[in-house]
């Protein structure tokens, strides 16, 4: 009986040696992970600051370079992040590296909540200076996952817009993606300004044949001929305007007839108001001649406010649904205004609306398939 109560003794002894030695080892290792992950960033760091701080900007730049390249690997916060991002753009901004100065303080200020304000001032002023010398590009793409290259080479992550910066001179932007066709356009960038330009890749033709089939001289002679066939130009910016006014004169239309029918209702509201009183004050005994009465003097003014209200909205509701005619009209005529001056007749497919007003209501006629 000693001897199983000793080794029961024993045994709990080696569980609790056991259970307070081993959570203290994986305690050892965290730290000394952390501690490397800290070195990765802030040994880089300390030398940026003592190199910005001697004015060294080329020492400060590679430091500062370093921690941000380090940032994926480690577990800094957002506004160490963004602060290191700031500090490299300043640094580029100093070595005339305009191009690099801007892509770094932009992405600092994208974190802009997480800086002081004191910070957001300087990398924002800093970033004002660098666009002085390098073209903004505002870029759309559609479909949104496709792969974005710059004379090139990837930009990145994916995502439907980007604000890039470019060096004077020429460039290639090129946009693929899966079951895509490739797009791709020409960026003559100049300092200071802010381009735009959309990309957007249509579906590629399925073929009839095998894709692993080789393509025989036939295939090839049309697959040729497509490629030296020229491109139909794009249409003219002035071109578009028609259909702009189109959209502006339906909704012109619709709002002032929508008005005039307000306006129309109203008067013949406050008109069967005052048809009602008339009979009323009729069988009370009231002739044209009563309101010259000093005691009917009140009730006499009310009369003639109503009746003034009445030709008021009538007045206005006439003058609504004239507009809306006038509008209605100019927007028919923009049809073959695009005809006759572009030489294009409206789509034959699509959904067409044209106003329609009278001195009683007012709509839209649709037509078309959708």
């Amino acid at each position: 009986m000693r001897f199983v109560a000793q080794s029961l003794w024993s045994c709990l002894m080696l569980g609790v040696v056991i259970g307070t030695t081993h959570p203290a080892r994986a305690e050892d290792r965290k730290p000394a992970a952390a501690r490397s992950d800290d070195l990765m960033v802030k040994d880089p760091l300390r030398r940026a600051r003592r190199a910005r701080a001697t004015g060294k900007w080329t020492e400060a730049h590679a430091a500062y370079k370093a921690a941000f390249e380090a940032i994926d690997a480690t577990s800094v916060t957002e506004r160490e992040s963004a602060e290191i991002a700031g500090e490299l753009g300043l640094c580029e901004l100093k070595l005339r590296r305009f191009r690099d100065a801007a892509e770094h303080l932009a992405w600092s200020l994208e974190r802009r909540k997480a800086l002081s304000p004191e910070q957001q001032k300087g990398f924002a002023d800093g970033l004002a200076k660098a666009v002085r010398h390098v073209a903004t590009l505002y870029l759309s793409v559609d479909p949104p996952d496709a792969e974005v290259l710059v004379d090139g080479k990837p930009i990145g992550r994916p995502r439907r817009t980007y604000t890039l910066f470019f060096e004077p001179g020429k460039h290639m932007v090129k946009a693929q993606a899966p079951g895509r066709e490739e797009g791709s356009q020409t960026l003559d960038a100049q300092a200071a300004t802010e381009p735009t330009m959309t990309i957007q890749l249509p579906r590629a033709a399925v073929s009839s044949a095998g894709e692993g089939e080789p393509a025989g001289p036939t295939k090839k002679a049309a697959t040729e001929a497509r490629a030296a066939r020229p491109s139909a130009p794009a249409p003219a910016p002035s071109a578009t305007w028609p259909g702009t006014a189109r959209i502006g004169g339906v909704v012109l239309t619709t709002a002032t007839a929508a008005a005039g029918g307000i306006f129309l209702l109203r008067a013949n509201v406050v008109h069967g108001d005052l048809r009602e009183g008339d009979v009323r004050r009729r069988a009370q005994g009231w002739t044209s001649s009563t309101c010259r009465d000093a005691g009917a003097a009140a009730a006499c003014a009310d009369i003639h406010g109503q009746i003034k209200e009445r030709n008021l909205f009538a007045t206005l509701g006439k003058v609504s649904l004239a507009t809306s005619a006038v509008f209605g009209v100019a927007t028919a005529a923009s049809f073959f205004t695009e005809t006759a001056l572009f030489g294009a007749a409206p789509a034959a497919g699509g959904l067409h609306a044209a106003p329609v007003a009278t001195s009683e209501q007012a709509g839209l006629i649709l037509w078309g398939a959708w």
